[in-house]
């Protein structure tokens, strides 16, 4: 009996012991795990500015983030910029916070800190109890510049002469590297590109003016550098207001049965072939020219161009820069709009010669300017030639100034054959005329390039 009973308490204790010793097992893996946190810094630059917001994530795999603290390290100061404590939930002391996003805006001039080389430093401890019930620990440390100061702006150029819905060039220097400089007009923004003169360090910013009366009212020079700091800089301009013409055009049903069936409407049709025109004069020209713009958005680094622009040779100007388009249709006045360009009209299907050196960056058909063709010349200048009936190059094609692009046409909301020319600064159309000029391309653009590249 007391053999049995011997046997038995044998066979209890074996699963006591099985259970014991993977409770020991659990507690070693789960409460003593050896896996640190990990720790994403989310800053592009090592530059912060009076106030940066700083962001990171931080991930714990194994019983979750404790204690988040973050500090600067500056002219032998500790300063603690964010310190967050996650309590236990759970068995033992786990906090199951296995992500934290932490951002907070760090401010040096409060805190006594003056600009220059500085260290982040980031400590991390995850609830588990290894070291001796402290837990796993990690750290973060960057190099980092106090920056609190304005890049410094130094105009090279002179002879700032404009025109409403003209074209203009600036050439500044600035005092530190920047993550974008360019011209502002009337708050919009001209990119400028970098790496001219000779020593390689002119910014060159072509920039446009408005057509409408009043613009150019506000024009100056933007820099800001890595750590988010903006300078602004003016320098002398004069602009001459001038006012453009008004073009009477009379809509036919000829000409709406005619060219109407050419264009697709989203959403479909309206009933008339008169309420079409509308739509496409309006909604389907906004569309057109934000896909225009959209390949004028980037721009070679480089000057692709060196003369004036050519014109369509033998062409008359049968329409100009600007020009208020008042449509009228059975003596009723129906809509209004602005004509961006020249048109240029020779013998039917003339070629096209490029107006200057540059890269294709656009070579399709776009709605109202039918078949077109985008040219890059570099720095944010682009020539435009639409309603082509033939197009003979191909995106990412470079052209000499003259070679041939296609032939004219009627395509798009043309009504005769003919080459509409456009220049584009970035986003802006301004008047082609100038760029056709001699005088007006050496007086305010090639003699300033020269200037700059020679160091005068």
């Amino acid at each position: 009996m007391k053999k049995r009973e011997r046997t038995s308490r044998r066979w209890l204790i074996v699963p006591m012991l099985g259970v014991l010793i993977g409770m020991l097992v659990w507690l070693l893996i789960t409460c003593f795990e050896g896996r640190k946190p990990e720790i994403h810094l989310l800053m592009e630059h090592a530059s912060v500015g009076d106030n940066q917001e700083i962001s990171l994530n931080i991930t714990d795999e194994g019983r979750g983030v404790k204690e988040v603290m973050v500090s600067f390290f500056k002219d032998g100061r500790e300063h603690v910029l964010e310190q967050k404590f996650f309590p236990g939930s759970s068995l033992l002391g786990a906090t199951g916070v296995d992500e934290v996003r932490l951002s907070f805006v760090f401010t040096p001039s409060q805190l006594g800190i003056t600009d220059g080389a500085g260290t982040l430093r980031v400590r991390v401890r995850d609830a588990s109890l290894r070291g001796g019930l402290k837990g796993n620990v990690s750290y973060l440390e960057r190099e980092m510049r106090v920056d609190t100061r304005p890049p410094e702006i130094r105009v090279v150029t002179r002879r700032h002469y404009l025109a409403q819905g003209g074209a203009g060039l600036v050439g500044y220097r600035l005092s530190e590297p920047v993550v974008r400089s360019g011209v502002t007009v009337d708050g919009n923004f001209f990119p400028g590109c970098g790496g001219f003169g000779p020593e390689k360090d002119v910014y060159l910013s072509f920039f446009g003016l408005g057509h409408e009366p009043g613009s150019g009212e506000e024009i100056f020079i933007l820099a800001e550098d890595f750590a988010g700091n903006i300078g602004r800089a003016g320098f002398p301009h004069h602009v001459n207001a001038r006012r453009f013409p008004e073009d009477k055009i009379t809509i036919s049903d000829r000409f709406l049965n005619w060219k109407m069936p050419e264009f697709q409407i989203p959403g479909g049709d309206p009933e008339s072939p008169l309420e079409k025109f509308l739509k496409v004069n309006n909604v389907l020209r906004d569309k057109n020219e934000a896909t225009i713009f959209a390949a004028t958005a980037k721009s070679s680094p480089e000057i692709l161009w060196d003369r004036h622009f050519l014109p369509l040779p033998a062409a008359a100007n049968r329409g100009g820069f600007a020009d208020r388009r008042i449509y009228y249709y059975n003596g009723q006045e129906i809509d209004r709009q602005f004509h961006m360009g020249v048109d240029l009209a020779s013998i039917a299907q003339s070629p096209i010669p490029a107006a200057a050196s540059g890269k294709v960056v656009m070579a399709e058909t776009v709605g109202i300017y039918g078949g077109n063709v985008i040219l890059d010349h570099g720095c944010g200048l682009f020539s435009h030639y639409a309603h082509m009936s033939q197009i003979g190059v191909g995106v990412g094609d470079t052209v000499k100034r003259g070679e041939s692009l296609g032939l004219t046409g009627l395509t798009g909301m043309a009504g005769g054959d003919h080459l509409h020319f456009g220049v584009i600064v970035h986003n802006t159309f301004v008047n082609p005329i100038e760029w056709l000029d001699p005088n007006w391309v050496e007086n305010n653009i090639a003699s300033k390039l020269r200037d700059i590249e020679t160091g005068m």
